[in-house]
């Protein structure tokens, strides 16, 4: 073994581990403390601008957290469909598609309406946690009323 893989994350933990952390925040009966077991304590997370964040976000652990909560309350489900996570050394590219219902009408949404996000990100896995993960989301056109 020589001293870069053994300062490396093996290619497989690092797929298990993203994999992980998706589940995690698909599953609205996830604890905060599930999260914090997949993130490092300096994790950055990086929102490009959406259509739901239209001027992007940085974010430390306690707004990713925060952030966690908030789309626990907002919706009744949601899921990550995991289509490639492709790895190299310790960074892991991923292509899936959300999926969120909203449960309660909510500013500019209506109980029960569908969100759908095509998104493509990066994340940085070291020692079993992310610690870098900046994600490009492309959502799907969907009507809002009036707040």
């Amino acid at each position: 073994m020589n001293s870069e893989s053994s300062t490396q994350t093996a290619p497989t933990d690092v797929e298990s581990v993203v994999r992980r952390y998706y589940a995690v925040v698909s599953d609205l009966s996830s604890a905060e403390d599930d999260l914090r077991h997949v993130l490092a304590s300096d994790v950055s997370v990086i929102e490009h601008p959406n259509a739901l964040v239209r001027s992007g976000a940085r974010r430390d652990l306690a707004q990713t957290l925060e952030g966690f909560h908030r789309g626990k309350a907002l919706l009744r489900a949601q899921t990550f469909d995991v289509h490639d996570v492709l790895v190299q050394g310790d960074r892991a590219a991923v292509r899936a598609t959300w999926t969120g219902v909203i449960a309660h009408d909510a500013g500019p949404f209506r109980a029960g309406q569908e969100l759908v996000a095509h998104v493509a990100a990066t994340l940085v896995v070291r020692d079993g946690l992310i610690v870098e993960h900046e994600t490009f989301d492309c959502y799907e056109p969907f009507d809002t009323v009036a707040a």
